[in-house]
């Protein structure tokens, strides 16, 4: 049995995540920035006890630096940063700064800060695998659309990021990952996604589950495929 914790849980692709992994057998650990006012995460927390509910509100700084202690020392073995948001949906001559740079700090920030938060939890655990969810959007090489300059470019620096963690940490263990969900049906991937959130999360439980340390800073589609930077 693993411990996981989940960033975004409130619903969509992290909802979903706690589902299958309480369906393993595992323990969850489900943040969102108002749990009390989650139903179908409640439900869920009333019906397991392999549920932990805890607040988080990655916009914030000071919230972030409270997660530890809602931890209370207790051993991750799989983060999932499931958390972000996609912002304005200005095109070119309509940008502006401010906007962007909030969905900078919830995409691109913060999972490296909550990381460096995190790390006394993150040792503890046994398994050490932390997963960053991204976009096939944040890749260079694909982009072939043009548009969508704040998410893209936030996706793009968390790659970035990401991919020297991987590095930094792979001699103390840790498998590193970012994973890419797919064009999603939910909030943010609207209703003409191809696919659905269950197909989605299956898929990439299956490519969590087959990280390990030779293939720590890849970056995958939830089909398992390698998706270029």
């Amino acid at each position: 049995m693993a411990t996981v914790l989940i960033t975004g849980t409130n619903r969509g692709i992290g909802l979903e995540f706690v589902e299958q992994y309480l369906a393993q057998g595992d323990k969850v650990i489900a943040s969102c920035r108002n749990p009390a006012g989650e139903g179908a995460l409640q439900t869920l927390a009333e019906n397991s006890t392999q549920l932990q509910l805890v607040q988080l509100d990655v916009s914030s700084q000071a919230s972030m630096e409270g997660l530890p202690g809602q931890l209370a020392g207790a051993p991750i073995d799989i983060f999932v940063n499931n958390a972000g948001i996609y912002g304005r949906r200005e095109g070119f001559g309509e940008l502006e700064a401010e906007p962007w740079a909030e969905v900078f700090q919830v995409n691109s920030i913060a999972p490296l800060i909550l990381t460096q938060l995190l790390m006394e939890n993150f040792n503890k655990g046994s398994l050490k695998k932390l997963i960053y969810l991204t976009s096939k959007m944040g890749s260079v090489g694909d982009n072939q659309g043009g548009g969508s300059y704040v998410y893209r470019s936030s996706k793009a620096a968390l790659n970035a990021a990401v991919k020297s963690l991987s590095i930094d940490l792979k001699n103390k263990g840790f498998s590193v990952a970012l994973v890419h969900p797919g064009w999603v049906r939910t909030d943010m991937g609207g209703p003409n996604g191809l696919i659905d959130t269950k197909t989605s999360v299956t898929g990439l439980v299956s490519v969590i589950e087959g990280l390990d340390l030779p293939s720590s800073g890849s970056f995958f589609s939830y089909d398992g495929s390698v998706i270029p930077w």
